[in-house]
């Protein structure tokens, strides 16, 4: 019977590639929470302006859901990493060892190529967006070109990870959905 491991995050052995993803991922992670300490931030300024000085604001409210989905997006290889994405381990938790690292190489490698369509229609979005100097339709009139950069950028380390995931339960460095043999 296979139970929970005991390590939460990904494991990278000795592996040079698992390091640096693993780091790169680490680094993402930062850059999530540096977005949202400044989405948190900028929404305290625009609460100040808005009810303390009774003046209007202009680009705060944009900004703050610009960095929050770049956040989100630009976090997604840390959770990967993590393990914290939504996972239900009853099927893998009732498989033998051997089912399990097949249903594990199965699962990421469907994953692996969803991310990358993602990725395909994200740079695609971002590229239009680029080319015909798209600009939001408010006052601030930001180029979309920069908030919509956290797609390609958000879903190229995802995927990233996720092959680092691949190539750890291939070469025996982590154990299939991270579950240790009882």
């Amino acid at each position: 019977m296979a139970g929970h491991s005991s390590a939460a995050i990904a494991h990278t052995g000795n592996n040079l590639f698992l390091r640096i993803v693993a780091n790169i991922s680490t680094l993402a992670g930062w850059a999530s929470a540096a977005m949202i300490v400044s989405a948190v931030g900028i929404t305290v300024q625009m609460i100040y302006v808005r009810f303390v000085l009774n003046g209007s604001t202009i680009w705060q409210t944009e900004a703050v859901i610009y960095l929050m989905i770049g956040a989100t997006l630009i976090g997604l290889p840390y959770v990967q990493r993590l393990r914290g994405h939504v996972n239900v381990d009853l099927v893998p938790l009732m498989l033998g060892r051997r089912a399990r690292l097949w249903l594990s190489l199965i699962t990421l490698t469907i994953s692996i190529v969803i991310v990358a369509v993602m990725l395909w229609y994200a740079y695609e979005f971002w590229h239009l967006a680029y080319e015909r100097n798209w600009r939001s339709d408010t006052v601030w009139g930001v180029r979309l070109w920069k908030p919509y950069l956290s797609l390609p950028i958000g879903f190229a380390l995802l995927l990233l990870q996720l092959v680092a995931d691949l190539v750890a339960v291939i070469l025996g460095v982590d154990q299939p959905f991270g579950l240790e043999d009882a």
